[in-house]
C-alpha cells in the first residue's frame, strides 16, 4: 500500500458568493418602508499552507477533489449572508504548485507559507446597497459570483542540506541511520528504500539535514527505476554526497564507473552542476572493500573530489565525514543572498486605461464585437437576466464605463452582435445604441410597477364595494310592472 506520494493533481473549487436579497421593509401602517435586502456572503477560498507535521501528499492522492463552502444569501431586514468558510489544505514543506502546463505558480518553503489556489466568489449586493437618489426602491439584487475552479499539480521537493546519491544497496540508508537518528528500512536487496528519508545531523555548532534518495541506476533521468520520481528531491540540496560501494558482488561494477554513471544521470537531469560534491567509499570494513578503496582513491582525488573512507557498520570515518559536510553546508548558507523584506509595489492604472477592450471578430460572416475586461465580465455574472430592471441597471453601468462609446468607435451598428466574456462562456446580445431601454420599460428610474399597484387586500375591498354599488344601482333602476 502506498504510504508516500510526492506528486498529485489536485482539483480545487472555491465557494460561490451568496446572492443579494431584494426585499422591502414592511410593518403595520407602513407597507413600503424602503428597501432592506442584505448582501450575500463571500465564498470561501482554497488555501495551501505549509505544515511541518505533514510529510507526504498521500491525502490528496486519495481525495484529489476539494471544495470550499459557499456564501449564504442575504435576507430581508438588512441581514447579510454568512461568509463561506475558507478551506485550508496543509502541504509539506518544499511543495511546488504548478498549473497543467507545468508553469510554477508558487514555491511553498517555510512553515506557515501559504498560497490561495482558488479565490472565492464575491457576494451579490442586496437592493438596500443598490438604492440611490434616482433608484429609491430597486426591485432587484445582484447575484453572487461563482468561485474559481482550478486544476493544479503539487510536487514535493525535499528541503534538505545534503543529499546521498548512489546505486541501490550502496549503503545510503545505513549511512544516514548512523549519522542521524533516522530509522530507514535497511536490507540486503536492491531498492530497499522506496521513499526519501530525512535525518538531522549535529556537527559542532552546525545543525543540518541529510536526505537519503532512493537508488539511481543507468537511465534514471529518462524514467528507469525510481530515479525520475525522486531526482527532484535533490534539487534543493546544497551538497551532494556520492556513496560508492567498494564491496559490490557485481563483476561489471567498480566505484569509478559507478560515479561516472551517477554523474551522467545528474547531468541529464540538469540544474545540479554547481553543487559541491563529496565522495564516500563505503563498506571498508570488508577486507576486499578496503583494498579497493585504497586503489581508487588516488584516481578520485585526481579528479578534484574530496574522498572519505567510511564504514557505516563499523562506525569508521563518520566523525570526519560529518564535520566536512558541516563545513560545506555552512559555506553554502553564508553564500546565500540575504532575504530582503518584501517590498510593496504600487502600480496605479494609467489615466486613459478604461479597464476593458473591444475587438471585432467574424462569426458566420457577421461582425461580432467582443468586450473583455474585469468589470464588464463581473457585472454580467452578477446580473439576473430574468429581471428587466436588473438588465437595465447593467446597461447603465456599461454605459457609464464607456462601453457604448468604444463600440461606436469600433464601427458597431444597431443590430450587430456583442459578446461580453471569453469565447467559451460569453453573453451575446444584439446591440442597440439606446442602452437604457431595458430600465425604461418599468417607468421612471428608481420606480417599480409592483410598488405602484395597490395592495391585494385593499384591492379586494374595492372590488367588493364596487360590486355592492353596482347592485344598489340596479335595484334603484328597477321599475315594478
Amino acid at each position: 500500500m502506498t504510504t508516500f506520494v510526492d506528486r498529485v493533481e489536485l482539483h480545487v473549487a472555491a465557494g460561490s458568493g451568496g446572492h443579494g436579497c431584494a426585499s422591502v421593509h414592511r410593518e403595520k401602517f407602513k407597507p413600503l418602508g424602503g428597501p432592506d435586502g442584505g448582501n450575500g456572503g463571500r465564498g470561501g477560498d482554497v488555501i495551501l499552507t505549509v505544515d511541518q507535521s505533514v510529510t507526504t501528499l498521500l491525502d490528496y492522492h486519495h481525495s484529489p477533489h476539494r471544495k470550499a463552502t459557499n456564501g449564504k444569501p442575504g435576507e430581508g431586514g438588512n441581514r447579510s449572508g454568512k461568509d463561506g468558510q475558507d478551506l485550508v489544505l496543509p502541504v509539506p514543506d518544499g511543495t511546488v504548485v504548478l498549473d497543467k502546463a507545468g508553469n510554477v505558480l508558487a514555491d511553498l518553503v517555510g512553515h506557515g507559507t501559504s498560497y490561495v489556489a482558488a479565490q472565492g466568489g464575491r457576494g451579490g449586493l442586496g437592493n438596500a446597497a443598490l438604492a440611490s437618489a434616482r433608484r429609491k426602491a430597486p426591485g432587484f439584487a445582484l447575484l453572487g459570483e461563482p468561485g474559481d475552479l482550478r486544476d493544479v499539480v503539487l510536487e514535493l521537493k525535499t528541503v534538505a542540506d545534503v543529499a546521498l546519491v548512489g546505486y541501490p544497496s550502496a549503503g545510503k540508508s545505513s549511512l544516514i541511520s548512523v549519522l542521524s537518528a533516522a530509522k530507514p528500512k535497511i536490507a540486503d536487496y536492491p531498492f530497499t528504500t522506496l521513499v526519501p528519508n530525512l535525518g538531522v545531523v549535529t556537527a559542532g555548532s552546525t545543525v543540518y539535514t541529510i536526505a537519503d534518495v532512493p537508488g539511481l541506476i543507468p537511465g534514471a533521468s529518462q524514467g528507469r527505476g525510481l530515479g525520475l520520481e525522486f531526482l527532484r528531491h535533490v534539487e534543493r540540496c546544497s551538497v551532494l554526497v556520492h556513496v560508492l560501494d567498494t564491496a559490490t558482488l557485481e563483476s561489471d561494477r567498480d566505484p569509478v564507473s559507478d560515479l561516472d554513471v551517477i554523474e551522467e544521470e545528474l547531468r541529464q537531469y540538469g540544474g545540479l552542476d554547481n553543487r559541491p560534491r563529496i565522495v564516500v567509499l563505503n563498506k571498508i570494513d570488508v577486507p576486499d572493500g578496503r583494498d579497493l578503496a585504497e586503489m581508487v582513491r588516488p584516481d578520485l582525488e585526481a579528479r578534484g573530489y574530496r574522498v572519505f573512507e567510511v564504514s557505516a557498520v563499523a562506525h569508521i570515518g563518520l566523525k570526519e565525514l560529518s564535520y566536512a559536510l558541516a563545513d560545506l553546508v555552512a559555506q553554502a548558507r553564508a553564500a546565500k543572498p540575504k532575504e530582503e523584506a518584501t517590498r510593496i509595489v504600487i502600480r496605479p492604472k494609467a489615466v486613459d486605461d478604461a479597464g476593458f477592450t473591444v475587438t471585432r471578430e467574424e462569426a458566420g460572416g457577421e461582425p461580432l464585437f467582443r468586450v473583455r475586461g474585469e468589470k464588464p465580465e463581473r457585472w454580467v455574472r452578477q446580473t439576473d437576466f430574468n429581471n428587466d430592471e436588473a438588465v437595465g441597471y447593467l446597461a447603465d453601468r456599461l454605459n457609464r464605463l464607456g462601453v457604448e462609446d468604444e463600440l461606436m468607435k469600433a464601427g458597431a451598428r444597431s443590430g450587430d452582435g456583442v459578446a461580453i466574456g471569453p469565447e467559451d462562456n460569453a453573453v451575446v446580445f444584439d446591440w442597440e445604441p439606446s442602452v437604457t431601454a431595458g430600465a425604461e420599460m418599468l417607468g421612471r428610474r428608481g420606480e417599480d410597477h409592483r410598488f405602484e399597484a395597490p395592495r391585494p387586500a385593499a384591492q379586494r375591498r374595492r372590488d367588493r364595494q364596487a360590486e355592492r354599488d353596482e347592485t344598489e344601482r340596479e335595484f334603484d333602476d328597477f321599475e315594478p310592472f
